[in-house]
């Protein structure tokens, strides 16, 4: 199954029908202890649910025949679950490889279950093959067709990548042995007292408990609640988990649970984000935790803040106490390729019931996976979930977090890495603006990611109500808390993308041609400092100059038309979400009652000489100028 394009050593298909990708690896281990690792798939594949085998047999020869039932999670709120009936046959070569096989049956006697949608599986396996004593070579085969055409439209990349398919599976089983043998070998040193064996099991489990959050199964205890039609929250609820069921510790000072009969309440929403790239949102949230883990800014509702912070089971943590927190991060383990498991510590002061202070300690199991930048198709996400402090591999485990997909990785398109990695350098390097177009594909709708949020909280019988009610409340600040974050990281992507796709078009140059001429008339002196050779040059220049340079329609109100990377940076916002702002919202109450007086002046005299004074930015914060 050849493709044109590659991840390192992995090849992805493009152009064959559904996702595919082959890998080739030699690694420190047994062939057939690589063949065991490798078909007990949800033994590492932490999006595979569940696989049983429904009947099996072995040939004259030896070889076995297995009849498989698999399950494959959602990775977001949006999209059903996807499910496989396949055939898997292992043997044993003459010349000693070992070869496992595996492809679909269409049989009726195994329908899709309800809730999933079912997916085929092309040919795919192993050929793993002795390699004299130190180890064995490993030959990896993926080829899925997911049904792409069941999802909706935008998210139907996510299931027609193979790029996405390469790091879910292909490179993730690879990382899985070479782990394994490196553990073998003594060389992984983790923090804590906890052995490698373990964390990876705690990995696997807190990744999986988020899967099960996102996908909330009826057969697993789920049922939804009815929306209150505001938004895309959807809540759901199950009255078989409990901290008596699971077997959590629950310390009676914290007051999270009464006596009654109560349950996990599951708040998710989804939603869709522009040049914002995945590693980068990731790594922010993790780091920057008081930008959306306030209780207080829940709509500035105290009964819903309180509600939270006396009834949250999966989010406990996040609250900290209500003076002095401080934040101290204990590292577990961090693999190569940017996985990192940590304890993570909340020191802190609570009020009592009698108004005293009292010390306080909470502590988060924290998973952040995803955050190689360079990693193309690779989704990032940050889960956590809360523990008390003697951490072990069968604490219960209710985590929430963030999961950011890739929609766009441009191995969809049939370009690679290599031309993707670095826009800025090819735009510096003046090279033909169509062409490169051309060669990478990349347009304005590229760069898009699926967000999906997942918070796990704790309810009594006689409670529900009213915290499925504060659990909305806050899940809306927490979408607003991303959304702004988002904005933020995006201008110095955008602003790269939208030089890309402004540049070529004849009203944009048409534009800053008039921009540059206006200036010249009217101040006699020129806006740039030198004289460009071509439009190209002309629209670089000015879209690269240090000073911002905003251009409006004079209609009943300005509005934003073009703005240049710098002007782009003060507002906070793109290209694309230019036009979405509008121009009374940039000013402060001093400045509006002096911009309709300025823009008459300008209108009679064709131009005029601003003060320094301040901008609001689309993200209501205040940017200082010296002189317009």
């Amino acid at each position: 199954k050849p493709g044109p394009d590659s991840i390192g050593i992995v090849a992805v298909g493009h152009g064959c029908d559904g996702a595919a990708a082959r890998a080739c690896s030699l690694v420190g281990m047994e062939s057939s202890r690589v063949a065991d690792i490798l078909k007990d798939r949800p033994g590492w594949f932490c999006d595979f649910r569940r696989m049983e085998i429904l009947g099996a047999f072995t040939t004259s020869s030896g070889a076995t025949v297995e009849l498989l039932y698999s399950q494959m999670y959602s990775p977001t709120t949006l999209t059903q679950a996807r499910d496989f009936c396949t055939l898997r046959y292992t043997s044993v070569l003459e010349d000693r490889n070992l070869v496992v096989c595996e492809r679909s049956l269409n049989l009726g006697m195994v329908p899709p279950n309800e809730g999933f949608v079912r997916a085929e599986m092309l040919s795919s396996g192993y050929l793993i093959r002795p390699c004299g004593g130190v180890g064995s070579i490993v030959y990896i085969v993926d080829h899925m067709d997911l049904e792409a055409g069941r999802a909706p439209e935008v998210l139907r990349p996510m299931y027609e990548s193979s790029a996405i398919l390469a790091q879910k599976m292909t490179i993730a089983a690879l990382r899985h042995l070479r782990s394994l043998a490196q553990e073998a070998a003594g060389e992984v040193v983790t923090g804590g007292t906890l052995q490698p064996a373990a964390l990876r099991a705690l990995s696997l489990r807190i990744a999986r408990s988020f899967n099960d959050a996102i996908n909330s199964f009826p057969e697993d205890g789920w049922f939804s609640v009815a929306s209150d039609g505001m938004d895309d929250i959807s809540i759901s609820l199950n009255s078989s988990w409990s901290p008596r069921t699971v077997g959590l510790k629950c310390s009676s000072s914290n007051n999270l649970w009464s006596d009654g009969d109560g349950g996990v309440l599951c708040a998710k929403a989804s939603m869709l984000l522009q040049n914002v790239p995945p590693a980068v949102l990731i790594r922010f949230l993790r780091e920057h935790r008081s930008e959306w883990a306030d209780w207080a800014d829940c709509e500035h509702d105290v009964s819903c803040s309180a509600t939270l912070r006396t009834r949250v089971y999966g989010a406990a943590a996040l609250a900290g106490a209500e003076l002095g927190r401080r934040e101290v991060p204990m590292p577990l383990a961090h693999s190569e390729h940017q996985e990192i498991m940590e304890l993570v510590k909340f020191e802190g002061y609570d009020s009592a019931r009698d108004g005293a202070l009292v010390s306080k300690e909470m502590y988060l199991l924290q998973l952040c996976n995803g955050i190689d930048e360079t990693a193309i198709g690779d989704c990032a996400q940050l889960v956590f979930a809360p523990v008390d402090g003697a951490l072990s591999d069968d604490i219960p485990l209710l985590p929430s977090g963030f999961r950011v997909i890739p929609l766009d990785t441009g191995f969809m398109d049939g370009y690679g890495p290599s031309c993707t990695l670095d826009l800025a350098s090819m735009l510096e390097s003046g090279s033909d603006m169509e062409a490169a177009k051309t060669e990478t594909g990349i347009s304005a709708n590229n760069l898009r990611s699926i967000v999906t949020i997942a918070f796990q909280f704790g309810y009594d019988t006689h409670n529900c109500d009213s915290v499925s009610v504060a659990a909305r409340k806050y899940m809306r600040t927490v979408v607003a808390s991303v959304q702004r974050v988002a904005m933020a990281i995006a201008p110095r992507v955008g602003s790269t993308l939208g030089l890309r796709n402004l540049s070529g078009t004849t009203e944009v140059l048409t534009l800053v041609k008039r921009i540059v001429g206006s200036y010249r008339i009217n101040f006699g002196m020129d806006l740039l400092r030198k004289q460009p050779s071509n439009n190209e040059e002309l629209f670089k220049m000015v879209w690269h100059h240090s000073d911002a340079v905003i251009c409006c329609t004079c209609k009943s109100l300005p509005e934003f038309i073009f703005a240049n990377e710098a002007a782009l940076d003060m507002l906070e916002t793109t290209s694309g979400g230019l036009q979405d702002l509008r121009w009374d919202q940039t000013l402060d109450e001093t400045e509006k009652k002096n911009a309709y007086s300025d823009i008459t002046k300008v209108m009679q005299q064709g131009f005029a000489y601003l003060p320094a004074g301040i901008r609001l930015s689309s993200m209501g914060r205040p940017v200082a100028y010296e002189r317009a």
